[in-house]
């Protein structure tokens, strides 16, 4: 199984995004607070997310939680000041991705403590990054991809 991790979202529109990316693939979202938004049932309805009942969701109270119930196995993190490019591992089963808020992306520590484990998305010299929603997909697809979309329905 999948798992996405996003550390800190800010921004609701792309959290909207990726948890539609995480329904359609079957991969499990994972959120650790603090949270730029609500996420609550009648917030979620108001937004029209109307594939949210298909989103694997749990919710963690910081970075701490999250690894001491998961552990780091399998852990990658999504950082412009990653060392390898996405592509070029092979994430083997239960990948977990882990991303970082819109506006300062993973913190330091956690760079430093796993700086092994840091991929990057080519992309220009000059840019800054590239849209989290638009990230956390080109990953996903690619780790799936390599289990051969298992799972999920492809071209006849």
């Amino acid at each position: 199984m999948l798992n996405v991790v996003l550390v800190e979202p800010e921004i609701p529109q792309n959290t909207g995004n990726i948890a539609r990316t995480c329904a359609v693939t079957g991969a499990r979202l994972h959120l650790v607070r603090p949270l730029g938004f609500d996420i609550s049932d009648k917030a979620v309805k108001r937004a029209g997310l109307d594939y949210w009942y298909l989103v694997d969701i749990t919710v963690y109270d910081g970075i701490d939680e999250f690894l001491a119930q998961h552990g780091d196995e399998n852990l990658w993190l999504a950082t412009t000041k990653g060392g390898t490019c996405f592509t070029d591992l092979s994430y083997g089963p239960d990948p977990w991705l882990m991303f970082g808020k819109e506006t300062k992306g993973l913190p330091d520590w956690l760079r430093e403590r796993y700086a092994s484990r840091c991929l990057r998305i080519p992309m220009r010299e000059e840019a800054r990054s590239m849209n989290l929603g638009n990230s956390v997909a080109v990953m996903c697809y690619e780790a799936l991809r390599q289990t051969g979309y298992a799972g999920l329905l492809k071209a006849k």
